[in-house]
């Protein structure tokens, strides 16, 4: 396990007791680096979505857990926030609530002629991802040809 799946994990693994008792889900946690900084962000949702009040509590308890623990090595910026409206589907579970849903897809390479594509999650699996895009059919992706899958933003 790399230092940032490990660092993913022990954070879950304390975030769970907390989210339970502010009742949020945890939708992702990510360890990354941006310029020169790294970024501990956990992503927490519930039912009709999260308020300023809940990421606060949640950050706070989960703020004094990581002090207590003291496991990650780097000077890092802590985050909690919703996953917004365009959020990253990621895990299985993220597929399995927004079938049906219309997503956007970007690949690495061009497939068909284009790297990004639209239209409603029909299905997925290990290896795969289909969408049934606006203009008729159904477009099928291996999951190792996709750089992102978000769900489609339309105001």
């Amino acid at each position: 396990m790399s230092k940032k799946e490990n660092y993913e994990a022990r954070t879950e693994e304390l975030l769970l007791p907390i989210a339970e008792a502010n009742q949020v889900e945890i939708y992702d946690i990510e360890y990354v680096k941006e310029g020169g900084d790294w970024y501990l962000r956990a992503y927490i949702d519930k039912e009709g979505g999260v308020t300023i009040n809940d990421c606060e509590a949640v950050s706070r308890a989960l703020s004094d857990a990581l002090d207590a623990e003291d496991f990650v090595e780097d000077a890092y910026i802590l985050e909690v926030s919703s996953p917004g409206l365009g959020r990253l589907l990621k895990k299985d579970k993220h597929f399995s609530r927004s079938l049906m849903e219309e997503v956007e897809i970007k690949t690495y390479k061009p497939v068909s002629g284009g790297k990004e594509f639209s239209g409603r999650l029909a299905a997925f699996d290990d290896r795969t991802i289909t969408i049934l895009p606006e203009e008729g059919g159904e477009l099928v992706f291996d999951r190792s040809d996709v750089a992102a899958v978000r769900l489609a933003f339309n105001p």
